[in-house]
């Protein structure tokens, strides 16, 4: 037991953790290390002298003693391919280069979420800082929806633009590259979202994730792509002989950090570096506009993952789901500590309307779920749900919950009409590509507009084709949901008692970080911990006080479970001992810092 090393040979033992194959949540909870995995841990100790937690974890996740230092240590040096081997790349290097020499005014149009904000502030930064006018445009979520439109474009135009950059959006947006081109304006497009072989007309088309791109890179955000765009600009200024001064781009990393996190990609490869890197510039605090907004989410301490994630990205996101959209991308970019503070103000008004306004339609979208499974008798493969009423900048968080609650796919829409079309949000599960499912629909027949990547997509659909997009998704999705659902666990690293969950013990854990998508955090087991003190607070979490058996203590939170069956059994165990998994974090409160646990799951003891 990590903690409790007399004990440690009896209790991480291979196989199902503790007995439980059917948890609260209805899960199996299996060990992540299995014999082989033990013996590797043991092996990656002995060869590198590294402590027994930090190679349990990394065995854990597959890295050998030949990848362990480069792992914990990631680094742009050594992590970032020539931005070469992108496709475009050279291309948008020149043509970028060929804006600056011109001093061109370029006009940036970026997506309403926080990557799309991140890539557009990058940038409009990085052009900035070598003397070109940009102005970043980001739509209206209500009246222009996804990505760029042909009235969107002549206004650009209109209004001097000699170049369009496209970042976080593009790919698929034929008749509006098409308008820019008819108007002998020049598109360059950085994008990572999933696209077909057809490609709209632009100079360059920078996307890991078209079909004839192999760099191997799709797991990359549009500000990471934005970031080696970058680099290959710089370098072609200096192959061309600029002698004008070029920007720091290691300054902007706060925003690659922020805008990967926020997306949700997978935190491996040259994602850690950047994540790792980023962290450090955001710690140090030199952006206006984040240092407003961390002071309006009450935030302390260091900059983590988890306050990115939860704290300034819903903020962000706040302006273009029922605001302004392009507050975010302003925020990022002022150098004005006032108009920084005004905006993050503002911001931090609209994320607490949204938050009002989400807890109505997904307790709504809860109800329909429920009561579909009810009449069908079982959960389908994608749950579908639809508000008359709903906000459309809401629809995704809806999706979301639904997809934490019932562990399936789900797809929120709302309609602006009796008869018009419907906006849609979909998020998936591990191990099912919903982009995929999205594109086929598409080419079926049945959506208006729709795209995405394996973890979540938007769409466009008419009232009539709702039923049979609903049928039709359903059933595409029936044979990898239930592959997925097979494999789906909990995997537990570890177990531990309260006493152990020390600073100390936490610090080394830490060490493997960031964690995140694609690299989650460790899940540890406190085995037969009593529920001392159990109730609700905010909006709908539960805080618990466990007690160990030797009287250790540790505090528990479970976020947005309060209705839910593990929160109700919660609830309803006080006094009770129960096996509790979750996932340790440090909380810093009046000068003191606390290991505390983001509980998962659990079981009785």
């Amino acid at each position: 037991m990590w903690g409790r090393p007399e004990s440690s040979r009896s209790l991480v033992a291979p196989g199902i953790c503790l007995g439980v194959d059917a948890s609260l949540k209805g899960r199996v909870w299996r060990m992540r290390l299995d014999a082989r995995g033990e013996a590797a841990a043991t092996a990656l100790a002995q060869r590198t002298g590294l402590s027994e937690s930090i190679c349990r974890v990394l065995a854990g996740r597959g890295i050998s003693d030949d990848g362990a230092e480069a792992f914990l240590g990631p680094s742009l040096k050594t992590d970032m391919p020539d931005p070469s081997c992108l496709m475009d790349m050279d291309l948008a290097a020149g043509r970028l280069a060929d804006a600056i020499e011109r001093r061109e005014k370029v006009a940036i149009f970026g997506d309403y979420d926080v990557d799309g904000a991140t890539s557009a502030a990058l940038l409009s930064d990085t052009l900035s800082g070598l003397g070109v006018t940009t102005e970043i445009y980001i739509p209206d979520r209500l009246i222009e929806g996804y990505g760029p439109n042909p009235e969107a474009i002549d206004r650009l135009i209109d209004a001097g633009a000699e170049l369009i950059v496209t970042v976080d959006c593009g790919a698929t947006s034929f008749e509006a590259l098409e308008r820019a081109h008819a108007r002998g304006v020049d598109v360059v497009v950085i994008d990572h979202h999933q696209m077909g072989l057809d490609r709209p007309k632009t100079v360059a088309l920078v996307n890991p994730n078209r079909q004839d791109c192999l760099s191997g890179l799709g797991h990359l955000a549009a500000v990471g792509l934005v970031f080696m765009t970058a680099v290959a600009l710089l370098r072609e200024l200096r192959r061309r002989r600029y002698t004008g001064a070029l920007p720091d781009l290691l300054s902007g990393l706060d925003l690659v950090a922020l805008g990967t996190i926020c997306d949700v990609v997978p935190l491996t490869g040259l994602n850690r570096a950047f994540v790792t890197k980023g962290l450090v510039a955001l710690r140090h605090g030199g952006r206006p506009g984040l240092q407003a907004l961390a002071a309006a989410a009450r935030l302390k301490g260091p900059v983590e993952t988890s306050h990115c994630g939860f704290l300034l990205g819903p903020r962000i996101n706040a302006g273009g789901r029922i605001g302004d959209a392009g507050l975010g991308a302003r925020l990022l970019t002022t150098r004005d500590a006032a108009e920084a503070e005004s905006i993050a103000a503002t911001l931090e008004r609209l994320n607490a309307e949204r938050q009002a306004i989400e807890a109505e339609a997904v307790a709504e979208a809860c109800a329909q779920a429920d009561a579909a499974i009810t009449r069908a008798g079982e959960t389908p493969s994608i749950l579908v749900v639809v508000g008359e009423t709903w906000h459309p900048g809401v629809v995704g968080l809806v999706a979301s919950r639904l997809k934490e609650r019932f562990q399936r796919p789900a797809l929120a829409i709302t309609f602006d009409g009796p008869s018009g079309n419907g906006t849609g949000s979909a998020r998936s599960i591990a191990g099912v590509d919903l982009g995929a499912a999205v594109r086929a629909a598409l080419a079926a027949g049945l959506l208006e507009k729709g795209g995405g990547h394996k973890m979540a997509a938007g769409v466009t659909v008419r009232r009539e084709k709702l039923e049979e997009l609903q049928r039709f998704l359903i059933a595409e999705l029936e044979a990898p949901v239930e592959t997925a659902l097979i494999d789906d666990c909990m995997k537990i690293d570890g177990l531990i008692t309260a006493d152990g969950a020390s600073r100390e013990f936490f610090a080394e854990i830490e060490k493997c970080g960031p964690y995140g998508a694609g690299h989650p955090s460790p899940v540890f087991v406190l085995p037969a911990h009593r529920i001392a003190y159990v109730d609700t607070v905010g909006n709908g979490h539960i805080r618990l006080d466990l007690r160990s058996k030797s009287g250790g203590r540790i505090k528990a939170m479970a976020f947005r479970e309060a209705e839910t069956p593990l929160g109700r059994a919660l609830l309803s165990s006080r006094g009770e001992a129960m096996h509790i998994a979750g996932t340790l974090s440090l909380n810093r409160w009046g000068g003191q810092e606390k290991v505390e646990m983001k509980l998962l799951d659990a079981a009785p003891a």
